[in-house]
Formats: structure tokens, C-alpha cells, sequence
């Protein structure tokens, strides 16, 4: 594995190589796997990372050397802060920043959803490098600025519970031999919701938000789809109780939910949706909501290109599918420039 003590060595020994960047504090990130990649990956090409100063230290290796390409192994959060390390490393140093991929081996993976990565087995993840070779395309992806995070995704309220409450509920589940089977993915995060999530927030009053315009006009879309009337910079654009504040630039969220049905319509704004929605709309309603299809007048979509959010109490938040705490305030952008990621749904290269 890699030594990331190298400053003389020239940029153009990696014009063709592939840098992989494991999580080593995942579940699923064993000591056969990263010996598995270890063997497939060219020499000191693999990256195993498992505490954020050996994070910035590979940002900079990574950078240093001029991969053209930088696979991720972990879920969305992995993809997420490595993205960030290594792109604002690249701006500091004024180079391009590299071509960025999945390798699936999180829980939501909501990202694995938008750009083909394959099942999170070793099986999966030693293809989808094959794959890269072979059939891997390019695109561009727009990303979220929050608090200085470039991420597909974020949000305040019921979301980033639910996070917190599917950690309890799959290490419960998972040290039960019975329950072992399903205690990671779209089962446990079900039950998470079901029986822990929905019940909690019964109790719980729902927080007053205000959200502002601070950028160009904010298309409010209707239940068609169709843009309804635009809200001009300074304007609130919402103001009222609610359960989630979310926002997203990829429509989908963990295990092939599609949250955000709107994300895709324009290439200069995010889809932020505003949900006052009841629990028991939740249980009734939940296929319709799981691939987008669901619309109430308790949902409300609006695109933006940057906002500010106040609570008037603290409030959960989560940036990537990792919970970060509680806020009262948050501006959320759209981030000033794409990235470019292998997409195995897209063309291959000529």
C-alpha cells in the first residue's frame, strides 16, 4: 500500500493510473478486501484512510502526483469528504482536480443509485474496476456548498433522525444471530423508520423555519412539475412548521429512493423540498413517496441556486448521509463549478 511521502516524484508516472481511497472504519471494509484491492490496484495506488488527518494526507499525495482518476470505497459520506479534501487541495494548488468514481460499499449509497456502482460485495467492487477499463464514461455532476462540504445531498430535520436512528437499530439487529441477515440496508432502515423514527416524531412539535432567496430567481414547481412563479433574491420563499428541510442535486436518497423527483430538471439549480408531511401520511403513502411519485400539499419543491435556512431552535442536520450535529442557521449553495465522475450509465470514451 502507499506511501504518501513521495514530493519528487513526477506527475506524468500517474497520467494513467487510478488512486483508490478506502474507508478503513467501514463495516464493511475488511482485512481480505483491501488485501483483494491491494492486488488488483497498481502499486501504491491504494489509500486506506481511517481518521480525518490521514484523509487531508492522501488529499495531498493524490493531488501531489496528478491522478487523473479517484475511486472512493465507502458509502456517500467517504465520497463526500474526500471529494472535498482533494478538490479544494487541487484549487489551492491550481491544477484540475481529478475525475471522481464509487466504488459501492456504504449502507444508502445514494450516489451508487445515479451513477451505476455495482452490489456492495467484493464480487461488485472488483467489476465495477474492470468495468472502469472497459465501459466507464464520463459526465458532470453538480454538487451543494454547505459550510464549505461540496455534497450531492443534505438536510435538517426527520432525515438526519432517521440516520442516527438506523445506526441504533442495524447494530442492534446485527448482534441478534436471527436478525444478523438483515441488519444493514433497506430492511433495517425501514424498521429504523417504522419503529423508532415515525413513533418519536408523533411527540415532537414541528419546528418553525424560515428560508431566503440569497441568489437568483427560485422556481417554486408544482405537483405537475411544471414551474408555478418565481421568488426573487431576498424574499422568503417559505416560512411555517415543518419535519425536513432537504436539499439535492441527484434525485435520489439511500437505497434507490427517489426523494428528489425534481433534481434532474435544470443544470443551475438544486432541488430543495420543504415536507410538513404526518407520519401516518408516511406509513399510507410510503411506495408512492419511495420513487417520487407522491405529491401534497404538504410538500413543497422549490430550485434554487443558494438560500439560508433559520430554525428558531437548534435543529439535526445531516451533509452527505453523516449527521453533523444540530443548527439554527445554514446557507446552502450550489457549488461554483461541476466535478466530472465515472458514470457507468453513461457512453464510453472514444
Amino acid at each position: 500500500m502507499d506511501s504518501t511521502r513521495d514530493p519528487e516524484t513526477p506527475r506524468d508516472l500517474f497520467a494513467d493510473r487510478v488512486a483508490v481511497v478506502v474507508n478503513g472504519n467501514a463495516k464493511q471494509v475488511t482485512d481480505d478486501l483491501v488485501d483483494v484491492l491491494d492486488q488488483i490496484v497498481q502499486a501504491g495506488d491504494l489509500f486506506v484512510s481511517r481518521s480525518l488527518p490521514e484523509g487531508d494526507e492522501i488529499a495531498s499525495t493524490i493531488v501531489r502526483r496528478g491522478y487523473p482518476t479517484v475511486l472512493t470505497a465507502g458509502g456517500d459520506g467517504t465520497f463526500v469528504q474526500m471529494v472535498t479534501k482533494i478538490t479544494h487541495e487541487a484549487r489551492a494548488r491550481e491544477v484540475k482536480p481529478p475525475r471522481f468514481g464509487l466504488l459501492r460499499l456504504g449502507t444508502g449509497n445514494a450516489l451508487a443509485w445515479v451513477l451505476g456502482a455495482q452490489n456492495p460485495r467484493h464480487r461488485g467492487v472488483v467489476a465495477d474496476l474492470g468495468r472502469l477499463r472497459q465501459q466507464g464514461g464520463s459526465r458532470k455532476l453538480q454538487l451543494l456548498d454547505v459550510e464549505g462540504v461540496l455534497t450531492p445531498f443534505a438536510g435538517l430535520g426527520i432525515d438526519a433522525i432517521a440516520l442516527d436512528d438506523y445506526r441504533a437499530t442495524k447494530e442492534r439487529m446485527q448482534s441478534n444471530p436471527l436478525t444478523r441477515p438483515f441488519g444493514a440496508g433497506g430492511v433495517a432502515y425501514l424498521t429504523a423508520v417504522l419503529t423508532r423514527t415515525m413513533p418519536a416524531y408523533l411527540l415532537r412539535p414541528h419546528p418553525n423555519v424560515r428560508i431566503v432567496n440569497l441568489g437568483a430567481p427560485v422556481v417554486r414547481v408544482g405537483r405537475d412539475g411544471e414551474p408555478v412563479h418565481s421568488i426573487q433574491t431576498g424574499e422568503v420563499l417559505f416560512e411555517g412548521p415543518t419535519r425536513m428541510v432537504a436539499m439535492s442535486t441527484i434525485p435520489y436518497w439511500g437505497f434507490g429512493a427517489r426523494i428528489f423527483p425534481f433534481a434532474d430538471d435544470r443544470d443551475d439549480r438544486f432541488s430543495l423540498r420543504v415536507v410538513d408531511i404526518s407520519s401516518l401520511q408516511v406509513a399510507v403513502n410510503i411506495r408512492q413517496i419511495w420513487d417520487g411519485t407522491y405529491r401534497s400539499d404538504t410538500i413543497h419543491d422549490f430550485l434554487c441556486d443558494a438560500i439560508a435556512i433559520h430554525y428558531d431552535e437548534p435543529h439535526p442536520m445531516q451533509i452527505g448521509g453523516d449527521p453533523v450535529g444540530s443548527r439554527t442557521d445554514v446557507e446552502v449553495r450550489l457549488a461554483p463549478e461541476p466535478i466530472e465522475v465515472v458514470d457507468y450509465y453513461a457512453p464510453p470514451p472514444v
